[in-house]
């Protein structure tokens, strides 16, 4: 498979893919099936913190289609109750993908509403405890650079009427919750309490 095909990963097949990688305890480390991820969907609310919407079995099929078109998971088929189930687990090739887009996002957050650093982030375990700390230290720098443009461009500014002004200091108030929340979190990572979501 091309690298650019792993980058070039839509919202849902990234978020799809986590949760494939993630597996089912029932069907062991890294395989699970449709229900189960839909499941998983609406358990988690993951409707709200992600562009994955509501997603009926056939939308999820779909999609675990094409990311086994282009080898990223693969799958075997059980009988249960004289229905056959198909069980999915994601391939070496999908885990190496898995984790490079995870890392890359992760070291990119920007500090705004980015719900592919949501999904990231919710698979922050399938990543080394170094790679965690360096993506996050990396978006720390992103955001902290992004707060200088701003509070420059505030200053600049800060004679005009406070609809203008607001307009500077909302988005920089948010932006330094990020950097604290980041910097909450590599403390977190230190300590070593990261934990693998079953």
């Amino acid at each position: 498979m091309k690298n650019e095909l792993q980058n070039e990963l839509t919202h849902k097949q990234f978020t799809l893919l986590g949760l494939v990688a993630e597996g089912d305890p029932e069907y062991g480390y890294r395989s699970t099936y449709p229900y189960m991820i839909n499941k998983k969907i609406k358990e988690r609310g993951m409707e709200a913190w992600t562009k994955i919407g509501e997603m009926g079995r056939s939308s999820i099929y779909r999609i675990l289609k094409e990311l086994e078109s282009i080898k990223l998971i693969t799958h075997y088929t059980e009988e249960v109750d004289n229905r056959k189930r198909k069980i999915y687990s994601i391939t070496h090739l999908g885990i190496k993908a898995l984790k490079k887009r995870i890392f890359e996002v992760l070291s990119n957050f920007k500090g705004k509403n980015d719900e592919d650093f949501y999904v990231a982030f919710s698979m922050l375990p399938l990543i080394s405890q170094e790679e965690q700390t360096e993506a996050l230290t990396k978006s720390i720098e992103l955001i902290s650079n992004n707060i200088k443009e701003l509070e420059e461009m505030l200053e600049q500014n800060s004679r005009l009427p406070i609809n203008v002004t607001g307009l500077f200091i909302h988005p920089i108030e948010i932006l330094k919750t990020d950097v604290k929340f980041l910097n909450w979190v590599i403390d977190e990572i230190r300590k070593g309490k990261e934990r693998i979501s079953k």
